[in-house]
């Protein structure tokens, strides 16, 4: 499975970014699976060039530290539109200039038509997107891919929550490894839940730190085996 140590420094900055941008929020929230959760991270809200600019930059250095090997971006519709083009931008700026592209979620039958746009898929390909739930939506990105005689390679997502997809005693994977391990795609995750709580447990803030003990207490409820 893929994690990020939770010493790493590059996680540790983006969880911090994360807050101070108001996209790491705590408090009370439900997910789609239905469970109460103490924190909620929404990157829709890196809305503005400068917060969308520096996500695009932690995407490519941690890309760039992985060591994986690809050839273009793909951002399924409509998240990864938007979050493949800051990838792209970021890698440029790191000295790796790399073609992009997207789907529609239906296809155009005048102009350039079909539900591909931007560069041609082509070659390895990276999928980016923001997290993975139960990875569903990465299997069909990845036969978009197939498709169109390319190879997907791996998934970029911003935080792994790294709790099981599914409340089946049977089915302890998370999304993450279910996409590893059934689509045979490398994860690779700026940062991870461990990341999130080692930031609380070391903050000096006491207002942050206040929501460790809950944090963790979903963790261990919910959190997949170590």
């Amino acid at each position: 499975m893929s994690t990020t140590p939770t010493t790493d420094a590059l996680a540790q900055a983006f969880v911090m970014f994360s807050v101070e941008a108001g996209v790491l929020r705590f408090g009370d929230f439900t997910t789609k699976a239905g469970r109460k959760s103490p924190y909620f991270f929404n990157t829709g809200l890196f809305d503005d060039g400068a917060k969308l600019m520096r996500l695009g930059e932690f995407y490519a250095r941690r890309l760039i530290a992985s060591g994986l090997e690809f050839d273009m971006l793909f951002g399924p519709a409509y998240k990864g539109i938007t979050l493949a083009a800051a990838v792209a931008i970021g890698l440029a700026k790191e000295g790796r200039s790399v073609p992009f592209a997207y789907n529609r979620k239906e296809a155009k039958d005048h102009g350039e038509g079909g539900t591909l746009v931007g560069a041609p898929v082509r070659g390895r390909v990276l999928i980016i997107d923001d997290v993975i739930t139960d990875g569903a939506s990465k299997r069909e990105a990845a036969d978009m891919i197939r498709a169109a005689g390319a190879t997907p390679v791996g998934v970029a997502i911003t935080m792994d929550r790294q709790e099981r997809a599914s409340d089946d005693p049977a089915n302890r994977r998370s999304g993450v490894q279910y996409v590893e391990q059934e689509l045979g795609l490398r994860v690779v995750s700026i940062a991870t839940l461990a990341d999130l709580m080692a930031l609380l447990q070391t903050t000096g803030d006491a207002a942050l730190a206040a929501n460790l003990e809950r944090v963790a207490a979903y963790r261990a409820r919910y959190g997949i085996d170590a």
